[in-house]
């Protein structure tokens, strides 16, 4: 693989404009990194085309001339996925921000990739319709991005991730051939199901630059509760008595002790903070349906050792119990200068023992670790609060890591929920799928990326 030289630069110049390629330090170091921590390089040259055409246009300059393509949107990735190699060629498609089409009469909605995820919910919104995907960025991650990296989001265990949402998408193949994957059938079974390998890809089998997505009803109502426990195995028993009395909530989410002391200095909210566990509960749809799952999941709250319960009286107290939960992030990354945001998911059933397992290791490695997460798909984020500057503690975090990927694949888990595997997670891959998977997932490569430019050495090295 070679750099980025003057004449791919000619090149790019002449097929976008001067001021869209950029290859002064000072310019391009910020796209040198994205979310993920202590993960960064310098590329080449970093360019913005604003349509399919154009990234198709870069992709074959590349491709001549052996330059490898990294893709990236807003860069709020936390595993590594758009930080480039180095002398490598950037493709920045936040600029490719157009919404093209809301089709009421077929609920979808299709977009460039470089939209930003809430306005798709709120575009949605605006005429009575629901983008449920919402991942902790989505103020700043784009949709491109999303589909990418197939995140999830505090609604995922209603109703599901990324992937179950895409109908369509455009691709750039490593080729620079554009080709277009999907429809607005419901029904639409002929074939591969080709757009759901690009899902979760990360950039390494092609370079999505449209998606049509399913848009669903807008819930009529929706309401939030809180629970405080003085154990997690209390907390993780409700979210299990939850599920056994077939209620689906929206959310069901959790802060540690650690992480409710972050969130209330940060943000006031209110909480006490000598508890084990605060529980977001969240449940939307039919005002008669809603009300009563409402009292029925603050019953099973109570029932199983909830110290209190509360329920928002409104839309606006809802949304301030729910910013203990979305604060949560924030407020952690205050507290030391390197926050390492984590990702791992076990059974549900292995919930408690999961979130014991994190506190000892992080008591055992001396370090604060605050973890919160999605109680109800089993999705934890252990979130690491260090200095990259201190090299005798990240290797103190790199040994705890390693311990809580080993009990999380013992208990049957994955390496990640909905952060994708990037950089960061490369080295534990291999162990979760086996030997055969992963081979299989190196001939896909091999078979659409035969000279490996496409964001190379993420998911694995070939």
């Amino acid at each position: 693989m070679n750099a980025v030289t003057p004449e791919l630069l000619d090149q790019l110049r002449t097929l976008l404009s001067p001021d869209r390629v950029l290859t002064r330090d000072e310019d391009i170091l910020p796209y040198g990194f994205d979310g993920t921590a202590a993960l960064k390089q310098r590329p080449g040259a970093v360019v913005f085309p604003l349509t399919t055409e154009e990234v198709a246009g870069c992709v074959r300059a590349a491709r001549d001339a052996a330059v490898p393509v990294v893709t990236r949107g807003s860069g709020t990735g936390l595993s590594g996925g758009s930080v480039p190699l180095p002398g490598c060629l950037v493709l920045c498609l936040a600029r490719m921000d157009r919404l093209l089409e809301i089709d009421e009469k077929n609920l979808t909605l299709h977009a460039q990739c470089g939209v930003i995820t809430k306005e798709i919910d709120d575009a949605a919104a605006r005429v009575g319709l629901f983008y449920p995907p919402d991942p902790g960025s989505m103020k700043i991650s784009t949709i491109g991005g999303n589909v990418a990296e197939n995140s999830g989001g505090l609604r995922g265990l209603k109703y599901g991730v990324t992937r179950d949402y895409v109908m369509g998408l455009r691709v750039v193949l490593p080729d620079g051939t554009a080709t277009w994957l999907g429809n607005k059938c419901v029904k639409d079974v002929a074939g591969y199901s080709m757009k759901d390998l690009f899902v979760g890809s990360e950039g390494t089998l092609g370079i999505i630059t449209e998606v049509m997505l399913k848009l669903l009803p807008r819930p009529q109502a929706r309401k939030t509760m809180l629970a405080l426990y003085d154990s997690m195995e209390e907390a993780a028993e409700t979210i299990s008595a939850i599920i056994a009395a077939k209620i689906i909530p929206c959310t069901l989410e959790f802060l540690d002790r650690v992480t409710v002391q972050c969130v209330e200095d940060y943000a006031k909210i209110g909480l006490p903070t000598d508890v084990e566990a605060v529980v977001l509960m969240e449940t939307d749809g039919h005002p008669v349906v809603v009300e009563e799952e409402t009292a029925q999941i603050m019953d099973l709250a109570r029932r199983h050792g909830a110290r209190e319960v509360r329920a928002a009286a409104d839309e606006a107290e809802g949304a301030s119990l729910a910013a203990a939960r979305r604060n949560a992030f924030s407020a952690l990354a205050r507290v030391r200068p390197t926050t390492i945001l984590e990702d791992v998911t076990v059974p549900r059933s292995e919930l408690a023992t999961m979130v014991g397992f994190i506190r000892q290791c992080a008591e055992r490695h001396r370090l604060r670790v605050g973890t919160f997460g999605h109680l109800g798909d089993g999705n934890l984020h252990p979130t690491f609060l260090t200095d990259e500057r201190d090299t005798e503690e990240m290797h103190r975090v790199e040994v705890a890591l390693e311990e809580i990927v080993a009990e999380t694949l013992r208990l049957g888990g994955t390496v990640t929920g909905e952060h994708g595997v990037g950089l960061a997670k490369k080295a534990f891959i291999r162990r979760q799928l086996g030997e055969a998977s992963y081979e299989l997932m190196r001939q896909i490569k091999r078979a659409l990326d035969p000279q490996g430019l496409l964001n190379p050495g993420k998911i694995f090295d070939l």
